[in-house]
């Protein structure tokens, strides 16, 4: 057997992530009619946000809030409770990327299957209990829960502790972003795989073991990676 394990990402990996989606839904809960113009600013605030948590500078709780503070001011409420807000948006509309349920349906119980997301604990296991996959991932390690974030390595070190230090070329990451998914695979030893579904070129320096543009062809991949 080529893998003893597999580790997934979560968001654009196995979940849709669709942001703007999810926050028009909170939004309205607040009779606010949120525009696209709305999420272009508000990505100019969340982006950086994001690039900074993934490098290590801030904190998940200041990443959650930060993001809404000036939302929370208009609406006087807290940046806390319009977080918790939006990730109950996204959980109730929450859907899984094609292909998704038929790759763990058909790897369960021939590899071993975790998950190690840089997400936030709030919606991570909601979603997988709502799609029926709570019960073929363990470990969910959540980057919030470990207080480092993909591609730091002491989150991979801290994965590879609940599942007995298999060794490292017996595992395979997969994950759709190049800089924390791969490049943190690559830092912990692992082989990798890249889910390139817009077909991007890979950045320099980054070079993944494995390239796929879809869950159905990363299935065809695997089925001869982790067949006796």
């Amino acid at each position: 057997m080529k893998y003893q394990w597999i580790l997934f990402d979560a968001d654009e990996t196995l979940f849709h992530f669709d942001a703007f989606k999810g926050l028009q839904l909170m939004f309205s809960k607040f009779d606010v009619d949120f525009t696209f113009n709305d999420f272009q600013l508000y990505q100019e605030v969340n982006k950086p946000l994001w690039v900074e948590y993934q490098d290590g500078k801030i904190s998940a709780d200041y990443l959650q809030t930060t993001r809404f503070l000036s939302w929370a001011e208009k609406l006087a409420v807290t940046a806390h409770q319009l977080n918790s807000a939006f990730l109950e948006a996204m959980a109730e509309i929450c859907t899984l990327l094609p292909g998704a349920k038929e790759l763990v349906d058909t790897l369960h119980g021939k590899v071993n299957m975790g998950i190690i997301t840089n997400g936030f604990t709030e919606l991570q296991t909601i979603r997988l209990q709502r799609t029926g996959l709570i019960h073929a991932f363990s470990p969910v390690v959540i980057s919030e829960e470990v207080g480092v974030a993909k591609p730091d390595v002491a989150i991979f070190e801290h994965a590879l502790a609940h599942m007995n230090h298999p060794a490292r070329d017996k595992v395979l990451m997969v994950g759709d972003n190049p800089h924390s998914d791969i490049q943190g695979g690559l830092n912990a030893g692992f082989d990798t795989c890249w889910l390139n579904s817009d077909g991007v070129d890979v950045p320099d320096g980054i070079t993944p073991h494995y390239q796929v543009s879809s869950l159905t062809e990363l299935q065809s991949l695997l089925l001869g990676n982790v067949s006796d």
